[in-house]
């Protein structure tokens, strides 16, 4: 017979491994009672309201396998191989290094990633929805290819230097409901701050590229390319309640939007529409009802008034309007429902702080969203990148942005160059 005291070194041996096991794998003991199929449909689900497509995704045969450029301030960064190939995706990782990665922006190996990785949003996800994001992702055809290198200035490309910048900027909490809130209203607070991440794009940054806490949802400039042309400013618009953002949306104006790239004040365009292709118009109901409430419950953020319009460069833009916009806009700005939008209040991208996504749209077009949306127009818009130098561009941009009950300001013949 085996001594007593082996015995017992033998289960308190087998204690200790029991211990480490469950604390290697309680998240997947949580999801027990969900079934295989159920969890990879979930993390399925998870991954598109997350957009992982579009910054993951050059061409359709490469599907997550990583590529995207993205121009930051510092340099250019691409995005990484997150299908489950073995040598250049995430196929030897483990849940931890997964959920490492996603909260710590911190590789298997130790290697810091940059926050061009939303992983300052991405830290408040649930074990719950990370685990079936993970379970999704091992699940699609793995893909071997490797990204490029970045192309970033010193000290930029020195990775160790992030660990300074998390120090800083970097908030490693789980989202917590808000019990005063309802259900609903806590489930878009989720989606809006976590897992959709909208403030990476639509919150202005400080020079280290962090976001500025106290004007988050705000407004942000950032860089996505324009087809047939490179990689342009774009701003996204303030998605408070402020007079800029979503004051005159009421809730179906935000949820139709999200659904289907319109409602009756705009029309997606640009970037927003890979956004909505993507992401948006294949979450439920629910979830949009959620979005839409959380978004319409934020607080105002007023941002600094611009430049005021001159006579001169108005009566130029009225004459420039009139000639080559007013037909399908129409003189009063109300636009028409079967050949444009509206351009008076209630249009984000005229009132807009920063008119870089209004001068993009006049110079190279909206570039209209694909199917499945919907069509729009009868007629596409024209690009006047050549039929109009920038400050006749910059008279237009002025025009509309303060007629009509619009008073955005002053847009410039300089800013109409930067965007060329």
């Amino acid at each position: 017979m085996m001594p007593l005291l082996e015995t017992l070194k033998m289960i308190l041996k087998t204690f200790k491994l029991a211990i480490v096991l469950y604390a290697s794998f309680w998240p997947m003991l949580s999801c027990a009672d969900i079934g295989d199929d159920e969890l990879l449909q979930r993390g399925e689900y998870l991954a598109l309201a997350g957009n992982c497509h579009s910054c993951h995704t050059v061409e359709k045969n490469t599907f997550m396998a990583g590529g995207v450029p993205f121009e930051t301030p510092f340099g250019r960064i691409y995005s990484t191989n997150i299908t489950p190939d073995m040598a250049t995706g995430i196929g030897a990782w483990t849940f931890e290094d997964f959920a490492n990665s996603m909260r710590q922006g911190i590789r298997p190996d130790g290697t810091h990633l940059y926050p061009v990785f939303p992983y300052t949003s991405f830290a408040q996800l649930i074990d719950d929805d990370l685990l079936a994001i993970f379970t999704y992702l091992k699940s699609i055809p793995a893909i071997t290819q490797s990204a490029p290198d970045n192309d970033l200035s010193f000290p930029f490309n020195i990775r160790q230097f992030l660990a300074i910048w998390k120090y800083l900027f970097l908030n490693e909490y789980v989202f917590e409901p808000d019990d005063t809130r309802p259900d609903s209203w806590n489930r878009g607070a989720y989606l809006v701050e976590a897992l959709t991440h909208c403030g990476v794009c639509h919150s202005p940054r400080n020079f280290l590229g962090a976001e500025k806490r106290h004007s988050k949802m705000a407004g942000g400039a950032y860089s996505d390319k324009i087809s047939g042309v490179g990689y342009r400013k774009w701003f996204a618009p303030n998605l408070t309640s402020a007079p800029t953002g979503l004051s005159l949306w009421s809730h179906e104006d935000t949820f139709s939007y999200l659904k289907t790239g319109r409602n009756s004040l705009v029309d997606s365009f640009g970037p927003m529409n890979e956004v909505i292709f993507n992401s948006t118009q294949h979450l439920d109901d629910q979830d949009l009802d959620a979005i839409a409430l959380y978004l319409k419950s934020l607080p105002p953020i007023p941002v600094a008034e611009s430049q005021p319009a001159d006579r001169k460069t108005m009566g130029m833009g009225r004459t420039i309007y009139n000639l080559h916009c007013g037909t399908c806009h129409l003189p009063t700005g109300l636009g028409d429902p079967e050949m444009a939008p509206r351009l008076n209040q209630g249009s984000l991208v005229v009132q807009a702080q920063n008119p870089a996504s209004l001068i993009n749209v006049i110079l190279y077009g909206p570039e209209e969203p694909r199917p499945p949306l919907p069509p729009k127009w009868l007629n596409p818009m024209d690009e006047f990148q050549y039929m109009l130098d920038d400050a006749e561009v910059a008279a237009l941009a002025t025009y509309i942005r303060n007629s009509w009950n619009n008073n955005a300001g002053l847009v410039t013949a300089r800013q109409v160059a930067k965007q060329r």
